[in-house]
């Protein structure tokens, strides 16, 4: 039962994402014109490492409190990644069904909150103790009665942001410091982005992640310039552009919900080769690159 809980709480989030995500639409509509196969290697998400008090207790916002729902799907850890310029750690799950359920891996990161400068990290942590009493709620979900499709839609509610709006000019001052914090202090446990699994396409239009890329450049999708990583490593991704909404912060003066331009997310794609291990053989690539996965946190910076 919980592959199959996955498998449609996955659908539901891509639907919620592909109609905030206009690029993942168009990738979508190209593949499938063209006879092809749409299927998602992995969906991010991202999360700060920070213990805040709730009813029940301290809880972690961080890989702890995604990491449990992904363990409780079946899900199990297979890497991890650090990245000490920019305070973020990643761990990434695949499930053993993965073949059988067509269930994309999970990459999920997280902002060591108390690596920054002490009055950011203040301003992070005043802006999450708004929490609800919900946000311990994602396991008691698995155990409540119901079909499947009931319990993958209050599983989606995990995938929220838990607190209240910040503050505009906090916002605007941790983004100074950490883009990636400002992003989850608007957005929270959205999905970050989805990524279109280039080997699984199936269309000789779009047999690799060049032809696809230029692809969705032919019909206007804003593409990341570089394909970063190689074939010997074993992965190659790309991205389109993120892009932007309007999201909502408090005045500072009035106190009041306004909305202000922000990145939300971008569709990355992935193709996967077969590498060498022991005793001379192949495999197909199955983890990530960090130098890959550094690049790609950068396409949700804002520019101003």
């Amino acid at each position: 039962m919980k592959p199959e809980i996955a498998f449609h709480l996955w659908k539901l989030l891509w639907q919620e994402y592909s109609t905030r995500v206009n690029h993942a639409r168009t990738y979508q509509q190209m593949i499938t014109a063209a006879g092809g196969t749409v299927a998602n290697d992995h969906i991010a998400f991202r999360s700060l490492r920070l213990l805040v008090d709730s009813p029940q207790g301290q809880v972690n916002l961080g890989i702890d409190y995604l990491g449990q729902l992904a363990e409780a799907l079946g899900y199990v850890a297979a890497g991890e990644y650090n990245f000490p310029q920019t305070h973020l750690y990643a761990r990434y799950y695949r499930h053993p069904q993965q073949e059988e359920f067509n269930l994309p891996k999970l990459f999920i990161s997280e902002l060591i909150v108390n690596e920054l400068p002490a009055n950011i990290a203040q301003l992070i942590s005043k802006t999450v103790s708004s929490i609800s009493d919900e946000l311990t709620l994602p396991l008691i979900f698995l155990h409540k009665d119901g079909n499947i499709e009931t319990i993958a839609k209050q599983l989606q509610q995990v995938f929220t942001r838990p607190w209240l709006p910040p503050r505009r000019s906090v916002v605007e001052e941790v983004n100074q410091v950490t883009q990636y914090g400002a992003w989850v202090l608007l957005h929270g446990y959205a999905v970050n982005h989805f990524t279109g699994y280039v080997n699984s396409q199936n269309t000789p239009e779009y047999p690799d992640i060049e032809t696809t890329a230029s692809g969705l450049a032919n019909v206007g999708v804003a593409m990341k310039a570089e394909i970063e990583g190689n074939v010997a490593c074993g992965l190659r991704q790309t991205a389109t552009q993120a892009v932007t909404e309007m999201v909502t912060v408090l005045d500072d003066n009035s106190g009041a919900e306004i909305q202000i331009p922000w990145t939300y997310a971008y569709y990355e794609i992935a193709q996967r080769y077969l590498v060498e291990v022991q005793s001379g053989e192949q495999i197909l690539f199955d983890a990530f690159l960090g130098s890959n996965a550094q690049q790609l946190f950068e396409m949700t910076r804002l520019f101003k």
